[in-house]
């Protein structure tokens, strides 16, 4: 298994998105990029802790190529927008790739410079491409918070 991950806005539909792939073991949010030890969901919305809110993907390589994890984390935000995505506005929506080896490094710069490229946006990308550091996981209520919420509508119905 390896590791990858990823920042793209509110972490909920990062997460959602990334559990559809295959070869996509398991995932997970919280935070990551940040100053302070230890944050909390409030603490990273207060934008007093320069976090990130990020997935963190754990995928066998042998189903799913790093690649393939990065054509999905193009497609699910605007890697343009600088510290938003949507309505989500502040330094921990920021659009950033958090690599755990030098060949995801490399790999992520050249998937950057490929879309870059290929001239799809009107303004540059600003994604940044970060080594990975310390994993603040979210509380429970976070994990898979979509799957959750759908969960319960059915229970209510």
């Amino acid at each position: 298994m390896e590791k990858a991950t990823f920042g793209a806005g509110c972490f909920w539909g990062v997460e959602a998105a990334f559990r559809k792939i295959s070869g996509v073991k398991s995932t997970s949010v919280g935070y990551m990029g940040g100053h302070f030890e230890n944050p909390c969901y409030l603490d990273v919305l207060s934008r007093i802790t320069g976090h990130a809110e990020v997935c963190q993907v754990e995928y066998d390589p042998a189903q799913v190529s790093y690649e393939a994890l990065l054509d999905v984390f193009w497609r699910i935000h605007d890697p343009t927008s600088l510290n938003r995505q949507g309505a989500d506005r502040g330094d921990q929506y920021r659009s950033v790739i958090f690599y755990h080896t030098s060949e995801q490094a490399a790999i992520a710069r050249q998937s950057k410079l490929a879309l870059d490229r290929l001239n799809r946006y009107d303004k540059p990308i600003v994604t940044e491409i970060q080594p990975a550091a310390d994993y603040w996981l979210a509380t429970e209520d976070h994990q898979q918070y979509f799957e959750k919420k759908a969960a319960q509508r059915e229970v209510a119905t």
